[in-house]
């Protein structure tokens, strides 16, 4: 396929899920700027990968599994990190005038920074995405049980989190949903 059939392609089926991805991406990483990094990272690879993709219905899982594999890549370049930190490198952007919204955006980040890599993925893409666990398993590469472990974990330490600092979850961290339709 031509490479600009490519992307083409590419472009036509990122659209609808665009802005989704982006704010998961930036959920995913410590930063917005890290995030946007994960993001425009994974937009080069699913151009380099599109021809791989069979079925363009399934497009949504098949682009966050290419983010999640770019996510644990980044993740294993920790060398690098040890030279220079760049937590504090970070730029933030303004504060919107809604100071509470902002302060539970804030909030929501050092909680997601205090899980593992997978059980982010596993919050972020479950209850904030919507995926199905069949879909989270896929995107993941493990069983159910494994992701239904996972999830249980990290809601576990998310409740932790939010009842140290007496304040109400932004997310509903009860029982998990059914799989198959979410």
């Amino acid at each position: 396929m031509a490479k600009q059939a490519r992307a083409d392609r590419l472009i036509a089926l990122l659209g609808p899920v665009h802005e989704a991805a982006q704010v998961t991406a930036r959920r995913l990483c410590r930063s917005h700027a890290d995030g946007d990094d994960l993001f425009q990272e994974t937009v080069l690879r699913a151009l380099d990968q599109i021809g791989t993709l069979r079925d363009e219905a399934r497009f949504r899982g098949w682009f966050y599994a290419v983010m999640v594999s770019v996510h644990r890549a980044r993740h294993r370049r920790r060398f690098w990190r040890r030279l220079l930190s760049l937590d504090e490198l970070t730029f933030e952007p303004a504060r919107p005038a809604d100071t509470e919204t902002w302060e539970g955006a804030e909030r929501m980040a050092q909680a997601l920074a205090t899980l593992s890599l997978a059980a982010r993925e596993a919050i972020v893409l479950f209850e904030l995405e919507g995926f199905t666990l069949e879909e989270l398993a896929a995107i993941q590469n493990d069983s159910i049980p494994a992701v239904k472990s996972r999830l249980s974990r990290a809601r576990r330490r998310l409740r932790d989190f939010y009842e140290k600092l007496d304040v109400r979850a932004p997310i509903s961290l009860g029982k998990e949903r059914r799989h198959g339709n979410g």
